[in-house]
């Protein structure tokens, strides 16, 4: 039997189904899955194979069940034997999973002898992933495995009745993980008392209380907490972390409280309370409490429930009694940019100089993961960020797979490792800036390819030649490398997702791509199937004067923009530039008009910061997407007008947006407001999506289209594209459970280069038709 079986309490509820229905037989865990021998007359055998698909626990997933008749061996009873290793077999392993019902209830009861335990656990719930060091999945292969069961713990794990029965993680206080509170900077070794357990968490909430920023070992890596109502304590992280005003996620106790400060939906209220548990991006409440300098600029807010009893008791005792806090800041604990800290040793070098306390346990972390991230978009959720929660549960692209490792993108990472008809994703590595996160990518990729018995015949990288993803791949033994265009990837990674096969039209919008031209590509309209694509169209290139500082100051691209639209005209005195310097405006005028130290570029991004610069409504950035995401807070949507724009015929045709700057430019004359504006231009550039795939549609005959890119995070664009697409007879297929940002681009690759690879073509893939 194949699928999610082990580590969700699989093995017990065959045990129990049996009995019921008085067969004998056994059951046991292999590197395969779940292997179950049965015997008795022919209408229970059948009824257990029915109830077997209909009422297994809720966090199995079963595949595939192969039965095969066998002689009697005339066996009594039912039993659970040992687990088998089998060479070259694999299991689905569970993501981690948020703390169930029944342990919630047992921790917060005084009469319990769990109560107050922060590691309270069972079948149904608990970590997974980021303890498990290799399959079949047993205590002995868990950081669990230094915990040697008490007798009341031990008498529950091999109960076939008790629903602790091999929980792996199994534990209490008297037996399992404990806590430390230690002060920074502190010498010595950490006091791991679990007598302590309950002053320990009185004390933390205390100084969460102080506004003092404490630094929580959780599941997959530390997080840094304060008090999210508390000013000054968000002020003193940002500045700590060196986070100027990248958002901060927030945890909060229950939903009713999130609704004191955001509008929840019904789907965001099943998102927030789901097993997984993921940060729901949601809207903000108007006059909330929540600092504003959680999410500056920003109209929503990233929020997720406690999924450990340890982050429920930091905000009180009582289940029944008021939370002490409205929210908490829960942000990665690191420093930016880097993987998030996992070790005690490491975070007590690392966060030292961010966290005033550290709350440490003694229960390893194995696999690195940070919370995940989704928003929910026309009645369901849709995936930015993919990890804890989520990983290592693989896609199932339902066509057989070369075994391949997809680098993946420079930024917002992931890494694709395929098997049989899985795609298994990594969760999100980060943005290849350093070696630390290089060591990350090598660590997880290790460690997924020993849990999936995957041996990669085939390595597929972007084909950016600077990109580090790129340059470790060049550097694999592996013979077969395929290089693949990063838009193609993003079409692909959006086709397998909606198991699409055949050729689609493919919009793909984001901030970066090295194109097939040696251009920064960004804004393109694609034919494509999964072994190639052909570039129809693409927004008309502009000058990116000084690379990758026209990203950081989107004045420079504003201004390249302006110079492309009005060519010799006199712009020193345009409104937007007086906040910079004469000399620098001077200095990257002469760029433009000299074309020199510029790309050239079609980049969907840069086009957003262009306008957010244009309306002075952001100058330079400090985080990817910072002035998109600004843009689309201020939307008015009441606002129906568009600007005009041109489409230049050609092979690429070119969509040409000069009329819009000259449009909007008259519009800021006149003193339109920059709400006003905003709404013009995403309504103008879902026009430019709709009017270019009716074109394609005329000549290519094809009528489904393709959103992928990062700069369809963008909800108001991407609800009038989809809804304007398909209120003319269009397919539109969105992404859903994998990022549409540069964390699906892995996906793309995989399925390209097995495309390619099964066409019987070795060659890198370099050039569209």
């Amino acid at each position: 039997m194949r699928g999610v079986v082990q580590g969700v309490g699989f093995r017990p509820f065959v045990y129990k189904l049996a009995q019921s229905l008085g067969l004998s037989g056994y059951v046991f865990n292999s590197s395969a899955g779940v292997t179950i021998e049965i015997e008795g007359s022919e209408e229970s055998l059948q009824q257990f194979l029915q109830l077997l698909k209909t009422d297994a626990p809720p966090l199995a997933a079963i595949e595939q069940v192969s039965v095969a008749e066998l002689d009697p061996l005339g066996a009594a009873g039912f039993s659970i034997r040992e687990s088998h290793q089998e060479s070259g077999e694999f299991v689905l392993v569970s993501p981690d999973v948020a703390t169930c019902e029944d342990c919630w209830r047992e921790f917060s009861n005084p009469a319990d002898r769990r109560f107050l335990y922060p590691f309270t656990n069972c079948t149904n719930c608990g970590p997974r992933y980021t303890i498990v060091e290799d399959i079949p999945y047993d205590r002995l292969k868990t950081t669990m495995s230094l915990f040697e069961m008490c007798e009341l713990c031990r008498r529950e794990y091999d109960d076939p009745n008790n629903r602790r029965f091999h929980a792996q993680p199994n534990a209490c206080a008297d037996c399992g993980p404990t806590l430390a509170l230690v002060r920074s900077g502190d010498p010595g070794e950490p006091n791991f008392d679990a007598s302590r357990g309950a002053e320990i968490l009185q004390q933390t909430r205390n100084l969460l209380h102080e506004g003092k920023i404490v630094a929580v070992k959780g599941l997959g890596g530390f997080l840094l907490a304060c008090d999210a109502e508390n000013d000054d304590a968000v002020q003193q992280l940002r500045k700590r972390k060196r986070r100027s005003d990248k958002p901060f996620a927030l945890m909060a106790r229950d939903v009713e409280a999130v609704e004191k400060f955001c509008v929840v939906s019904d789907v965001d209220r099943a998102a927030l309370q789901s097993l997984r548990r993921p940060i729901v991006v949601l809207p903000r409440q108007p006059n909330g409490s929540i600092s504003p300098h959680v999410a500056p600029g920003n109209n929503t807010l990233g929020v997720m429930l406690p999924y450990t009893p340890l982050h429920y008791l930091l905000f009180g005792n009582s289940a029944d009694g008021p939370s002490e806090f409205s929210a908490l800041v829960m942000t990665s604990g690191n420093m930016s940019e880097e993987p998030i800290v996992i070790s005690n040793e490491e975070a007590q070098q690392q966060l030292e100089t961010i966290a005033d306390w550290f709350v440490l346990h003694n229960r390893d972390i194995y696999m690195r993961a940070d919370d995940s991230v989704i928003r929910t978009f026309h009645g369901r959720e849709r995936v930015l960020r993919r990890s804890r929660g989520y990983v290592p549960q693989p896609v199932d692209l339902g066509i057989p797979m070369e075994e391949i490792l997809a680098c993946g993108a420079e930024l917002k990472n992931t890494f694709c490792l395929t098997k049989e008809h899985y795609a298994i994703l990594s969760q999100h590595i980060g943005d290849f800036e350093n070696y630390e996160t290089l060591q990350f990518f090598e660590e997880t990729l290790e460690n997924l390819k020993k849990l999936f018995r995957v041996e990669p015949q085939a390595v597929a990288y972007d084909l950016h030649p600077r990109y580090m993803s790129s340059r470790f791949a060049q550097k694999l033994s592996v013979e077969r490398k395929v290089g693949v265009q990063h838009h193609h990837a993003h079409i692909a990674s959006c086709m397998a997702e909606n198991h699409l096969k055949g050729r689609v039209i493919g919009v793909a919008f984001d901030g970066t791509g090295y194109g097939t031209d040696g251009q920064i590509w960004g804004g393109e309209f694609l034919v494509a199937d999964f072994a190639d694509f052909k570039r129809h169209a693409h927004l008309r290139y502009v000058p990116l004067p000084g690379g990758d500082a026209a990203v950081r100051q989107p004045w420079r691209v504003a201004l390249s923009y302006l110079r492309d639209t009005f060519r010799s005209a006199n712009l020193a005195n345009v409104a937007f530039l007086k906040p910079v310097p004469e000399k620098q405006v001077a200095l990257v005028d002469a760029m433009l008009t000299r074309g020199i130290n510029s790309i050239q570029t079609s980049s969907c991004g840069r086009l957003f910061d262009a306008v957010a610069s244009l309306i002075g409504l952001r100058y330079e950035v400090n985080f990817e997407g910072q002035a998109a995401i600004e843009l689309e807070a201020i939307v008015r949507r009441d606002v129906t007008q568009e600007y005009p724009f041109r489409i230049e015929d050609g092979d690429p045709a070119q969509i040409d947006l000069r009329p819009m700057i000259e449009a909007l430019v008259e519009d800021l004359a006149a003193s339109k407001t920059q709400s006003y504006i905003s709404a013009c231009f995403h309504n103008t550039l879902a026009r430019v999506i709709v009017e270019m795939s009716r074109r394609i549609r005329e000549e290519e005959n094809l009528n489904r289209v393709c959103l992928s890119g990062g700069t369809f995070q963008n909800h108001y664009l991407l609800d009038r594209a989809v809804t304007w697409l398909r209120e003319i007879g269009f397919e539109a297929f969105i992404h859903s459970t994998v990022p549409s940002n540069d964390g699906g681009i892995s996906l793309g690759q995989a399925v390209i280069a097995n495309e390619i690879l099964r066409n019987g073509d070795p060659h890198v893939l370099g050039n569209s038709r």
